[in-house]
């Protein structure tokens, strides 16, 4: 059976040792990259990547979402080791273990744990109703995007937008007619945001939009002005028109909260406090 390449990423410290063991293993091909000491990288580009144990927990849960990080021991203490795997490492393995025949396949076997859970964790993670990821799932991406705004600065901002008007549609068709709406209410947004950004599910009534990345601040309003023009317009439903009204909070990385809970909490709490606007109601939305 022919293996994909794995592209893997190698600190400076091991990347001899590395280079030298995945070049002859029977469970290649590899890629190896060799970073240098200190230099900031994205692991979202990469199948797996190396860090030494001396590297700060910290940095680990956004990078684990994304890949499959595995540990270089260099000591005999058990007990961070296993601090490590409970932070979501997919393996630990000792220094000298680098050099050993098996190491590419035990490379290639914890790729593809984490590629499991991975597909576990999207389908546990998606609303049903319309196919959208849910919170937790959001609250991850913008783990991940935040701890690359500490080594690459640039704006990042949180949408919300609350949705009036499908309990009408509930009362009028039932819960399936809603869901169906809910459904043509994410595709609108999916179409009006860029492939790299987030569309998320927070519930019956709301929606969340991550913008990964910002010319400028402002231009959140823009996009979010933009998305409630986009949910104007009427929707076909059980062979209906239908029309709904929509409140927009946004939430800017920084100045609103540095962390993905109190982004998502301000701008939950700007989209309730505003009044619908749409043809339901006049009134405008608040960019926060």
């Amino acid at each position: 059976m022919s293996l994909e390449t794995l592209r893997v990423l190698v600190p400076e410290l091991f990347g001899e040792a590395v280079q030298a063991a995945l070049a002859v293993s029977a469970a290649g091909p590899f890629d190896v990259v060799v970073l240098p000491a200190d230099a900031p990288f994205d692991a979202g580009d990469f199948d797996a990547v190396l860090l030494p144990q001396r590297t700060g927990l910290a940095d680990l849960p956004a990078h684990a979402a994304a890949t499959a990080l595995v540990v270089v021991a260099e000591g005999e203490d058990a007990a961070p080791l296993v601090e490590w795997l409970r932070q979501g490492a997919a393996d630990v393995i000792a220094a000298q273990e680098l050099r050993s025949p098996g190491f590419g396949a035990r490379l290639r076997v914890a790729v593809e744990r984490r590629r499991i859970e991975r597909e576990a964790r999207q389908a546990y993670a998606t609303d049903l109703a319309t196919g959208l990821p849910h919170r937790q799932q959001l609250v991850e991406h913008m783990s991940h995007l935040i701890a690359l705004r500490e080594r690459q600065p640039a704006p990042m901002a949180v949408l919300v937008l609350r949705v009036e008007g499908l309990e009408t549609i509930t009362a009028r068709f039932g819960r399936e007619a809603a869901n169906v709406l809910r459904r043509k209410l994410a595709v609108r947004l999916r179409a009006g945001v860029r492939a790299s950004d987030v569309v998320a599910s927070l519930g019956d009534d709301s929606y969340a939009v991550l913008l990964a990345a910002l010319l400028a601040p402002g231009d959140a309003a823009h996009v979010g002005a933009k998305l409630l023009t986009v949910l104007r317009a009427p929707f076909q439903v059980a062979g209906q028109e239908a029309l709904v009204a929509a409140a927009l909070g946004i939430a800017l990385h920084l100045r609103d909260g540095a962390q993905p809970e109190a982004l998502l909490a301000r701008a939950c709490a700007l989209a309730a406090a505003t009044p619908a606007e749409g043809r339901l109601s006049g009134a405008a939305a608040n960019d926060g």
